[in-house]
């Protein structure tokens, strides 16, 4: 049996706890229910999204790092970006959320890996 955590469930994690931190955050995108990769876009009061996903580290371990940031000149781009990857790999969850210290945020999920 595998020791990480369904998508959904994580996905479900993710949501309570941006909520439990005053914030908000909604599904974009539903991917494959248990073995999906989980990616998070962070957004607040209108400043430029970031995508988080998870990468490997050279202990093991695999913790959120920021892969794409918004360009607030192109914010078009960053959305075809997230539709590009949705397109190349249907299986992804796609989760916003909308909160004052997205670093902070991303820096507690590190424990769902």
């Amino acid at each position: 049996m595998s020791a990480r955590l369904p998508a959904h469930l994580e996905a479900g994690a993710i949501m309570r706890l941006a909520e439990t931190q005053g914030g908000f955050a909604t599904v974009l995108a539903k991917g494959e229910r248990d073995a999906g990769t989980v990616l998070i876009v962070t957004t607040y009061r209108g400043e430029p999204s970031v995508l988080y996903e998870r990468m490997p580290a050279l202990d093991g371990s695999r913790s959120f790092v920021a892969s794409k940031r918004e360009d607030p000149e192109n914010r078009q781009e960053f959305a075809e970006y997230l539709a590009r990857r949705r397109r190349q790999d249907p299986d992804i969850w796609l989760i916003e959320v909308d909160i004052a210290d997205a670093e902070r945020f991303i820096a507690q999920l590190s424990g769902f890996a």
